[in-house]
């Protein structure tokens, strides 16, 4: 199928915003969101932010989001993350595919952000396009909307440089903070039918152990499970 016309530019302005995520650190967290109660580190996890295509081959972007047992409730929690509830795929690409929704039906959207050089599955895109997220803040780039998150993103990039290290709080004020819409893991048991939460993950919450006193709490939880070199 042939691919939507897109300026080299916007293509390019797209890629930069999300590479600069790629393998940033997310460790930024107070307290329990449930209780209120005093946080342990448990581990870091690993997750697939979003995949570019670059010429005949693909390149998957990831980020360590660090979780935290609560000494209270005994419950698990993310730091806070680029990431909506209920969603498996980077906040700026969500974004993206909610912003290209208003101009043409969900099942177009995967084929724009193809040429854009991002890779999302039609099913995806129209599952998102139809949850409940915040409100998309755009601006007009050659007649297209695009997400203020990924122009945000893409600056950032620029400004830090070549080489240079972005912080993980630097990437969530750039995303608006998306994960200050999400719940606690437990409360995402009640997720709608279709959403595309990790089911493994609420699995692991809900049968989570008060971590051992050995010093031995950052170990990986499953194999995509990582820690950050």
């Amino acid at each position: 199928m042939k691919l939507p016309h897109i300026f080299p530019m916007l293509s390019t302005i797209v890629k930069v915003a999300l590479t600069a995520v790629d393998g940033v650190v997310f460790t930024d967290h107070t307290v329990c969101p449930l209780c209120g109660g005093e946080l342990s580190g448990y581990d870091t996890k690993k997750k697939q932010f979003a995949v570019l295509q670059e010429a005949d081959n693909t390149k998957k972007l990831f980020v360590f989001v660090k979780r935290f047992y609560c000494k209270t409730c005994h419950h698990l929690c993310y730091a806070d993350e680029p990431f909506y509830l209920g969603t498996r795929i980077g906040s700026p690409v969500v974004d993206l595919g909610i912003t290209l929704s208003s101009d043409m039906p969900p099942n177009r959207v995967a084929s724009y952000l193809a040429a854009m050089g991002i890779i999302v599955d039609r099913t995806t895109c129209r599952l998102y396009v139809k949850k409940e997220l915040p409100r998309v803040r755009t601006t007009d780039l050659f007649g297209v909307h695009i997400p203020v998150s990924v122009f945000a993103l893409s600056d950032l990039a620029s400004r830090t440089g070549e080489g240079g290290r972005i912080m993980g709080a630097e990437i969530l004020a750039a995303c608006g903070f998306p994960s200050a819409y999400r719940a606690p893991l437990h409360l995402s048991m009640g997720m709608k039918e279709g959403d595309d939460g990790d089911e493994q993950e609420y699995k692991e919450e809900r049968h989570v152990h008060k971590p051992h006193d050995d010093g031995n709490q950052n170990r990986s939880s499953k194999e995509d499970d990582a820690q950050p070199a």
